[in-house]
Formats: structure tokens, sequence, C-alpha cells
């Protein structure tokens, strides 16, 4: 058809050629670099900020800001930093991106789509990798979307095919992960998964299941003795703690078998050479197992678990002791608190008697604010209930009843003849963290 009838309708109707307006794009240069394996060799960070802004100088593109980022993108909305690009895209301080590979992106279904309906609703322009171009329209997004769900699905071939590497290591007999403490990990690279015995730590590890098993050493007994007479570390030259202590007792790792993956109830027997017996294993469970076990508390403490020691930080637990008084001819039962030594046996401390702890801590509260001390609700109750028992049982008319009452002295009361509930009730409410040190008792803010 002849483009000349076109021109001349168009002259005729005065009508104009609509001159669209280039839209100017300003870019985000996003830089990641993963933490999944497939990605080791890939660029880094450096490397690919350099290449890119490169490319950005030959094409005279502009770069409005740049961010890097290191978490992997596995999993949807775990990146902060990609999280930040999309909120400042949406508030519009750029609508482009551009990033070495469309994977760098995305490798799940929720952050990819929160990135195509950026581009469907116009705030995303366009997105520059290295070697492609994506803008919004069907076919250039379809690709985008295509290379994207490629890097999701190697991800996912990849999970499956370690784990079934994995669960056959586990089925020669090779535990996969980091050597228990006593163990170390085969370097040889025709060894994976291979351990040998640490000649500095098995046979202290040996040691620790014969102390427990055979001559009864309770967890915490053995802790200090590694610590304060072994003087015992881990590979990384740090103490083991009491936790990574029972861990190990625990382990059945160190006669000859192994669960994998923890939990899952699937045993093997392992490759590596056994540390003790199955039988010295099983002594040391049934000791751990009875340590474990929740103890008859012998007596009930009134100021125990309110207060710790201004020494080294462990808890306070309490002592009876009988003497016999001669002014009285009879035994005499005296309480004591002192510190337990959870944290340092050699803690020095001295210990103190529960009257003068009481006579103590009425001090404190004798010098605490009404408001401070936090016990007016107490105190009200206690009031009310004063009250009802006056006017029902007593008959005591509603004018001649008690109104008020003295906190400080109802508190005082309470610590000498209340109950063991009610002094821990009223302790609790100091606005403070009550500490014993040299036979004094602070209220630390």
């Amino acid at each position: 058809m002849n483009t000349a009838v076109f021109e001349n309708t168009d002259r005729v109707l005065g009508l104009k050629p609509e001159v669209k307006e280039a839209v100017r794009v300003r870019y985000c240069l996003y830089a990641r670099k993963s933490t999944e394996q497939d990605e080791m060799q890939a660029l880094s960070i450096d490397s690919q900020i350099k290449e890119m802004t490169a490319l950005a100088a030959r094409e005279g593109l502009e770069i409005a800001t740049v961010k890097r980022e290191s978490h992997s993108a596995k999993e949807a909305s775990q990146r902060p930093v990609f999280n930040e690009m999309i909120d400042e895209m949406r508030a519009g301080k750029f609508n482009g991106i551009l990033t070495w590979a469309a994977d760098r992106i995305s490798r799940n279904a929720g952050d990819l789509g929160r990135v195509v309906d950026l581009m469907d609703a116009g705030v995303l322009v366009q997105i520059q990798t290295y070697s492609q171009k994506f803008s919004n329209n069907p076919n250039e997004k379809f690709l985008l979307m295509i290379l994207c769900s490629q890097a999701k699905l190697e991800n996912d071939n990849k999970s499956i095919n370690v784990k079934r590497g994995l669960r056959t290591r586990a089925e020669m007999g090779m535990l996969p992960g980091w050597a228990p403490v006593g163990y170390l990990n085969d370097t040889r690279s025709d060894h994976k998964c291979e351990y040998l015995l640490d000649p500095i730590r098995s046979p202290i590890v040996k040691m620790i299941f014969e102390k427990v098993g055979r001559e009864r050493w309770s967890g915490v007994k053995i802790y200090h003795w590694l610590r304060e007479e072994i003087k015992f570390t881990t590979r990384s030259g740090k103490n083991m703690s009491i936790g990574t202590l029972y861990e190990l007792l625990k382990n059945p790792f160190y006669c000859g078998v192994f669960e994998y993956p923890r939990g899952s109830g699937n045993w093997y027997v392992g490759k590596h050479e056994a540390l003790i017996t199955r039988e010295l294993f099983e002594m040391v469970r049934e000791k751990i197992v009875s340590e474990s076990n929740p103890k008859k508390r012998v007596g009930e403490f009134a100021f125990t678990r309110l207060m710790t020691c201004g020494e080294c930080g462990s808890g306070v637990t309490c002592m009876d002791k009988e003497k016999f008084v001669k002014s009285l001819g009879a035994i005499k039962t005296y309480r004591y608190y002192l510190c337990s030594r959870a944290q340092d046996r050699r803690c020095k401390n001295p210990y103190i008697r529960e009257d003068n702890l009481i006579e103590q801590l009425s001090e404190i509260i004798d010098g605490i604010e009404i408001d401070r001390l936090g016990a007016r609700h107490l105190i009200d109750k206690e009031v009310a209930r004063f009250n009802k028992l006056r006017s029902q049982v007593l008959g005591v008319k509603e004018k001649e009843k008690a109104l008020e009452m003295d906190v400080k002295r109802y508190a005082r009361y309470l610590l000498e003849e209340g109950t063991i509930e009610e002094k821990r009730q009223l302790l609790e409410q100091l606005r403070g963290k009550l500490v014993l040190k040299d036979k004094k008792i602070l209220l630390s803010s």
C-alpha cells in the first residue's frame, strides 16, 4: 500500500506523528557471591563489579548505586541487600539492574516473581547482564524466567545428589562431617570422610570414658579435671564446655557405630577404629542417665535461687549445720547460705548465717523508696484480707477497720515470720539483683 496515502490523511486531518520519549534508565549494580558449592569458582564480588563497571562505561549506562551481597539465593526473601534493592526500586531511586548473570538475581521462584512483577508494573525497566538484556516484553521475560528456573533446577538436583552421596558414604561406614573430639579428618583426597585417631587427644578421651564408666566420676568432676589439671583443649585451642563434654559421653561413635542422619534411626557400623568397647559405653550411658534424673529436694530454702555469688557469679545454695549449745544444753540447727561454686570450685566467698542475712535484707528494704520496693499490691491484698477477717469473724464495725499498714514493717515481718512462698514473693518485687559478697548482701541495679 502506498504510504503517501497515510501521510496525506495525517495532513488533511491535522494529526501529528507521536514521538515517544526514551525512558532514562538508572541502574543498580548488584553483585552477589553465592555460598553454594557449584559457584565456588565463579567471579568474586570485586571482579563482578569491575567487569560490569567497564561494560557500563562502554555502553554508556548510568550506575546510580552499587550493592554487594554474599547470601545464598536459594530461599525467597532471605537476602537483606536484595530486599533493600527491591524497596529502593519501588521508591524510584533507580529503575534498572546491572548484574553479571541472571542467576545472580534469583535462584528461587519467590524472588523471581517479585522481579517480574516489578517489570510488569513498569517499575523495573531493564535488566542488563554481561551478555544479555531483559526488558518488559514477553519473550525477554520468558527467557529470564527460564534462566533463573534452570539455576533453581541445578540447585535442587545438586541437593539430591549430595544427599545420595552422603548416604552412600554412611553405608560404607564413613560418617560425613567434622571429626569428633579424639579423631582427625583424613585429608588425603582418596580417603574422604575417613577418620584417624588424634594422637594427642584420643588417649585423654579414652581416660574420660574410663573415669566416668568405671570410676563413676560425675560429668562436673570430669569438666573441672580437664580444665584445671589436664589443661585439655579442643582443636580450636578452647576449653571444652560442659555441654560439649556430655555430648561426647553420649556419642556412640566412640564405640564404633553411628546414626546418620542423627535422629533418623539409621545405624551403621563405622569403618574407623573404635576408641572404647560397647560395654564401657553402656556403663557411661547408664551413669549419665542417672545424673540427669531429677533429684528429690531434701529441703526447701527461702533465699536460694534469688542471689548470686559476688566473686564468681555462681548461684547461692544453702546448708543446715547442727551445733551443741552449752548454754541451752541442746543441739541447735543453724542455716547458712554460701556460693555453690558451680563456676569456680575454688571460690573463697565466705558463707553467711540466715539470721544475719534476714537482718541485712531488712536494712535493704528500709533504705528503699516505697515505689521502688514494688510490694504495694501485696500490702493492699493483706489489708483487704485483714479487714474482712475483722468484719466477718470479730464483728468490727466498718469505721473501726484498719485502713492502712506500714509497707516496710510488713516486709520485715514477712522476712522473719512469713512462709517460704511469701518470702520469695517479696524478694522478687525488689527491682534489682541480690549479690552475696564477703558476708554482705548487695542490691545491684
